[in-house]
């Protein structure tokens, strides 16, 4: 089961949370890109059309901390749902705790280094992240996603044209992170909102597998627009698995208290 936990690894960068209104600069690029037609976009236009449909550039750097809750599907022989509770804070902090047979799983990262307690694999002590964690976390945890300021973070992001993602015509992007990564992210060509992202691969039977995550079920909340369903799909495994968000809460209080290193009395509290 611990192989689940690594979803939280990656929650932030995958959601596509906008904040609550449509900043006047975003707005003013999109419409400025509205000329040119849809088959003929630039990346840059891709782009920006993207981040006015999630909410506008400035109002998504107003947003410092967020907070979401649901349950994620963990597999078996019958479906089993757990409930879980991310929260994340700028600039590259991450909590993520499942809950399991009355006991709370958690890991943290607090920016530069990782944890995680997994009482329910007989584990109560608290264990560093391992390199490929740490690694995942330090690409992935990103609390706007991957196309807010890209840039600014060392992105490097392609137009490599159209394909058809569920019967969505979208477009192809190529994203070339800062350590030289390489990943995939589609955009619906009608909405402009995220259909489907390269995942972190992921090691099976010895050998490694691609990894893709679909965004499904976006709704519109009290100004927000994001996706309630996140499901993984590993090329060569029989099931997906899917996160399904209930709550989310944009600017919740936090302290780095909360991403520091684990205390176990905290790590078997139950989530509140």
């Amino acid at each position: 089961m611990n192989r689940f936990l690594l979803l939280g690894l990656g929650l932030a960068s995958l959601m596509a949370t906008p904040a609550m209104a449509v900043a006047a600069t975003a707005a003013a690029k999109a419409a400025a890109s509205e000329s040119a037609p849809v088959g003929r976009l630039s990346a840059a236009q891709v782009v920006d059309r993207n981040v006015a449909a999630r909410g506008g550039l400035q109002a998504w750097r107003a947003v410092s901390s967020m907070s979401m809750s649901g349950k994620i599907d963990v597999g078996g022989k019958q479906e089993t749902l757990l409930p879980f509770v991310m929260t994340m804070k700028r600039p590259h902090k991450s909590r993520f705790e499942l809950r399991f047979q009355e006991q709370t799983a958690v890991q943290v990262y607090d920016g530069a280094q990782g944890w995680k307690v997994r009482p329910f694999l007989g584990r109560n002590e608290v264990e560093p992240y391992t390199p490929a964690e740490a690694k995942a976390a330090a690409a992935w945890t990103e609390l706007d996603g991957a196309l807010i300021d890209y840039a600014a973070k060392g992105t490097i992001v392609e137009l490599q044209g159209m394909e058809a993602v569920e019967g969505h015509n979208a477009y192809k992007l190529k994203l070339t992170l800062k350590d030289h990564v390489e990943r995939h992210l589609w955009i619906d060509a009608k909405t402009f909102l995220e259909l489907k992202i390269d995942g972190e691969p992921r090691k099976l039977d010895g050998r490694m597998h691609n990894v893709a995550i679909y965004y499904r079920d976006y709704r519109t909340e009290n100004g927000l627009t994001l996706p309630y369903v996140l499901e993984t799909v590993v090329t060569g495994a029989k099931a997906s698995h899917k996160i399904s968000i209930q709550h989310v809460t944009v600017n919740p209080p936090t302290t780095d208290a909360m991403f520091a290193k684990p205390q176990l009395a905290l790590a078997k509290t139950p989530s509140q």
